[in-house]
């Protein structure tokens, strides 16, 4: 009879049976599990060849077999992933349990709400039926928040009276039902969630409410809500101006903070607040804050000029321990921006949403306590070995260092330079100026003269803003100037500046984006953008370096990803070195694109500039007013930009003229780009032409279909016209990517299909800047041209399976490509058509 012995692993867990052979098992020696532990840590899935190394190079596993290796860690990898299944389940569980603690304390809520809505409505409804008591006022009292007395801020038991007001009234925000809460529209509630959103329905001021659990102990979020300046990226600077304690085991603050103005527009605003730290019965923290009355509060009145003082209504964070671990948070802010009143009344709805308070400060607030807590779990990997922090750094520098050009305050040493007699852009200068991150740094950018900054404002109709920040990001060779990046670039390397009009170089039209980091939600991201330069011969530029080098910048932009939800679209840069040390210095540019009508959903950000709008025959010209609104018409929003040149003393006049020039360029260049992407004139309707000289995009799909089922005797839709659809949008939604280059010496891409704009990852009026050869690899270069005598002699040729580029730099694999001929009515070549199937991002 063969006998069977049963082994523990220490270490691996678990019973570990091996077979040696039929009936016969091993027992694993502690020593042996240990050294197989080592192994696995290193690698847990060692190949066959590192398996028989190992046997060989410990003498303790002689007497294993390479097959019982071989299951040992078939075993040991799938014991870790059970583990890593039960951590994750637990926390699902945790988080749901969390979830629906939170949504029925939520619907205890709304159902008092609604007794209290329905009482006043009797109560009203009574009144309304007693004329005697029509001019009766009492009724006052029920619809009316009563007014807090005013209490001596300078007296500190007025400040404890005044702070425990704050406390109450910010609870019946935060649990009960002081505000007629509702739901933000695009924020549903459930497991992958943010949270629960509401937004204030009627009532003074504007004011929004999260609710959401974070995976963080009570103190150590109130440490970051507290900070505000690490996570709100208007704040531009809060000092706590005195502290005490309040004789309960709570703190009183009177707090002073400045906030950036979103655009040139629009002034800055300042708050003199109240601030109260308190522990409850129940473990609770609380931090409640309310401004105190009074214009004249807070120490930088100095510069009081510069601002708008606003009210903070009773807000703040109610952060309640959870059973297992982490927190609820609730977080309220409740504003009365009184700057409404001072700015242009198409900027109004930017002061009067509570959509906008939302998004920029609630939403955020809780982003960024997911954000921390995904880090400090270490589930959040990054790109080049970076550490989190150092990368959430880097971001907030380039926003702020932006926001700083935008709003130009005296105190930081900007003034205004003289205009040319046109006040489209406005051009600053900053001689104190010294671009780096610490006082000492040896990477500190400092120049005889400084820096200017020349910055403009307009006004965007029907414009989708995620699709414009997407154009730019993606198009730079559109709008950007090789030379004046070239510029920056090397001024901020040297440390000297030269007029860039004297420096010889060129920009190749291609453009390299590495990802670095992005937040939790993929609402923004970190990313190293390389512009390759092109060689210079000496004929071009005697007597210089006879190669450009390439440009690398750090770039941050929000707004893109098509499920983001922001107040604002941003793309922000700033030259580096490629080094891309963590102290290095930046000087950041860029636009920013804030929605006015915050009421109406726009186009979603994954429209491009294609035919899908406008493929049904007939439907270009007949559309009702609802079909606009849905679609994006009389969307407005404001395009601010703002770029920043270092200069030498001797140079300000010709930077600041380049500056002024250079924006004036750009916003050129902004309003062709938004002319193509308003909804008005939605990528290709059938009977427009693709290009001038180019057929009517009906016409030309007609005359591709044709010319491949002339050449290959098949077809290459299945179409038979009874279907009621044109065969211009079966091609547009056909499933390859199908493209048309134009038949000339340097063929460039002259139309494709929503698969091959997928594909090289770009739009239908940026797709006439790609040429042929770009999107080829070396071997398929070789390919195409070895094929290309039989392609113009039998009129198509089939090309084997191969890598191509897109238009951001990706490597896009395809299994065939199919090449032919597309002839015209006259029977002439118009252009070539290229088909790729199967093809996939590597």
């Amino acid at each position: 009879m063969a006998t069977a012995v049963a082994v523990r692993s220490g270490g691996g867990g678990g019973l570990e049976k091996q077979p040696m052979d039929a009936g016969k098992y091993v027992r694993y020696t502690a020593e042996q599990v240990e050294a197989l532990e080592k192994v696995y840590a290193e690698c847990p899935k060692p190949s066959s060849v590192r398996r028989h190394q190992l046997i060989r190079e410990c003498p303790i596993l002689a007497n294993i077999e390479p097959k019982q290796i071989k299951v040992w860690f078939q075993n040991r990898r799938c014991r870790e992933k059970q583990r890593k299944e039960s951590s994750r389940l637990q926390a699902v569980n945790r988080k749901l349990t969390a979830m629906n603690k939170l949504l029925m304390e939520e619907n205890e809520r709304l159902q008092k709400q609604v007794t209290q809505l329905v009482h006043e409505n009797a109560y009203m409804r009574q009144q309304l039926r007693n004329a005697s008591l029509a001019n009766d006022t009492s009724c006052e009292s029920v619809v009316t928040t009563p007014q807090n007395s005013l209490r001596d801020p300078s007296n500190p038991a007025g400040l404890l009276s005044i702070a425990e007001e704050t406390l109450a009234e910010f609870l019946s925000k935060a649990t009960g039902t002081a505000v007629d809460w509702v739901q933000m529209p695009g924020m549903k509630p459930g497991p992958d969630s943010i949270g629960i959103v509401a937004i204030s329905h009627s009532g003074s001021g504007v004011a929004a409410r999260a609710c959401g659990l974070v995976s963080l102990e009570p103190a150590k979020i109130v440490e970051i809500l507290k900070d505000r300046p690490s996570w709100f990226r208007d704040c531009r600077s809060l000092e706590v101006f005195t502290m005490f304690p309040a004789g309960n085991g709570g703190t009183i603050e009177l707090v002073y903070m400045q906030t950036y103005a979103p655009t040139t527009l629009a002034p800055a605003c300042d708050f003199w607040t109240l601030r109260y730290t308190i522990g409850l019965e129940d473990s609770s923290l609380v931090v409640c804050e309310r401004s105190l009355s009074g214009s004249g509060g807070g120490p930088n009145t100095t510069t009081a000029h510069q601002f708008v003082r606003a009210e903070k209504l009773p807000s703040g964070y109610l952060i309640r321990p959870c059973d297992g671990g982490g927190s609820i948070v609730h977080i309220v802010d409740h504003l009365d921006l009184e700057q409404a009143w001072s700015v242009p009344e198409v900027l109004r709805p930017l002061y009067e949403s509570s959509r906008v308070v939302a998004q920029k400060v609630t939403v955020a607030a809780l982003h960024h306590l997911r954000q921390i807590a995904q880090e400090m779990s270490g589930e959040v990997v990054y790109a080049l070995g970076r550490q989190p922090a150092v990368l959430r750094t880097f971001s907030q520098r380039l926003s702020r260092g932006f926001n700083d050009a935008v709003n130009g305050f005296v105190d930081d040493g900007w003034s205004l330079m003289g205009g040319d007699g046109m006040e489209d852009v406005i051009v600053a200068t900053n001689t104190s100026k010294k671009i780096s991150t610490q006082a000492n740094s040896a990477n500190a950018f400092s120049v005889s003269g400084g820096v200017i900054c020349a910055k403009a404002s307009m006004l965007l109709q029907n414009v989708p803003p995620a699709l414009l920040v997407r154009f730019l990001r993606e198009h730079r060779s559109e709008w950007a100037d090789y030379k004046i990046d070239a510029y920056s670039a090397t001024s901020l390397k040297a440390g000297s500046c030269s007029f860039p009009g004297l420096r010889h170089c060129r920009f190749s039209g291609s453009q390299i984006i590495m990802p670095l980091a992005h937040t939790v939600e993929n609402e923004e991201f970190l990313e190293v953008v390389r512009l390759e330069g092109q060689a210079i011969t000496q004929d071009e530029a005697p007597g210089q370096a006879v190669l450009s080098k390439d440009i690398h910048l750090l770039q941050l932009c929000s707004g893109i990803d098509e499920n983001a939800v922001g107040a604002c679209f941003e793309l922000v840069f700033a030259p580096i070195d490629e080094l891309f040390l963590d102290d290095a210095p930046l000087l950041p540019s860029g636009f920013r694109v804030i929605p006015l009508d915050t009421k109406k959903e726009g186009l979603a950000s994954s429209r491009t500039l294609d035919l899908a709008s406008s493929l049904e025959v007939g439907s270009a010209t007949n559309h009702s007013a609802s079909d606009k609104s849905a679609n994006g018409h009389n969307l407005r929003s404001v395009l601010t930009i703002a770029f920043q040149f270092p200069y030498e003393v001797h140079l300000q006049d010709n930077v600041a003229a380049m500056a002024r020039q250079y924006v004036r360029s750009i916003i050129s260049a902004v309003q062709r780009v938004s002319m193509a992407l308003a909804p008005s004139q939605p990528g290709l309707h059938v009977g427009q032409k693709l290009l001038p000289g180019y057929p009517e995009a009906d016409t030309l799909a007609h005359w591709i279909c044709q010319s491949y089922n002339c050449h290959l005797g098949m077809e290459l839709l299945r179409y038979d016209g009874e279907t009621g659809e044109s065969m211009l949008k079966v091609l547009w939604h056909h499933q390859d990517a199908i493209l048309c280059c134009s038949f000339k010496m340097q063929p460039v891409f002259t139309f494709a299909n929503q698969a091959g704009l997928d594909m090289l990852e770009t739009t239908l009026v940026a797709l006439q800047d790609i040429n042929l050869d770009k999107i080829f690899d070396e071997a398929g270069q070789k390919a195409l041209c070895s094929e290309f005598a039989k392609l113009l002699e039998q009129g198509y040729a089939y090309l084997p399976a191969g890598i191509c580029l897109s238009g951001m730099g990706r490597h896009v694999s395809y299994e065939q490509a199919i090449a032919w001929k597309v002839l015209g009515e006259d029977n002439s070549v118009h252009c070539l058509a290229f088909c790729f199937m199967n093809w996939s991002f590597v």
